[in-house]
């Protein structure tokens, strides 16, 4: 990763938002917009791949959530680990995915929790098998270490919870 100065000024979506005091926060929101579009296209396509066709990136997380750990999860579950806030996404995904007998429900007392199929299961080792054979290997050939790839999580983590703030604290106004 390269911290040269583009002669030209930051990369940014929009000039204007980087005119401020920190146009490094223009740089990283168009970077993650690009990452953002192309991880929702490598999920849809991977999936594919794997013989899941038809599912959408959101459907695809939270199958994926749902099968971690092999644990039964509950809707509220499911959009905290995610930050979706629209409950809304999510049962229409969890129904989508009940309906492509991808996961199943059950009762704990009162709870509806949600648990994945053999089905969904298989669906996600395929996925995994095509990660690997295609992302996994690309990032290995590059110069980028695991240690970097956990600080940028990291770090991308913490910044998330200042937008959420921001989003709070907007949403006050």
């Amino acid at each position: 990763m390269s911290s040269e100065k583009n002669e030209f000024g930051p990369i940014v979506s929009s000039g204007h938002l980087a005119s401020g005091a920190l146009p490094a926060l223009s740089e990283i929101e168009f970077g993650l917009i690009m990452l953002n579009h192309a991880f929702s296209r490598w999920m849809v396509r991977c999936m594919a791949a794997a013989g899941v066709p038809d599912l959408s990136a959101i459907d695809i997380l939270v199958l994926h959530n749902i099968n971690s750990r092999n644990k039964p999860k509950t809707l509220a579950d499911i959009a905290l680990v995610l930050n979706i806030e629209d409950t809304h996404v999510v049962t229409y995904a969890l129904k989508k995915l009940e309906r492509l007998k991808l996961i199943k429900s059950g009762r704990r007392g009162k709870e509806k929790l949600v648990m994945v199929t053999e089905a969904g299961a298989d669906a996600c080792k395929r996925y995994a098998a095509v990660r690997e054979a295609l992302l996994v290997k690309s990032v290995l050939a590059t110069e980028v270490t695991g240690e970097t790839l956990s600080a940028i999580a990291s770090r991308l983590r913490a910044l998330s919870g200042h937008y959420d703030q921001a989003a709070r604290a907007a949403a006050s106004l």
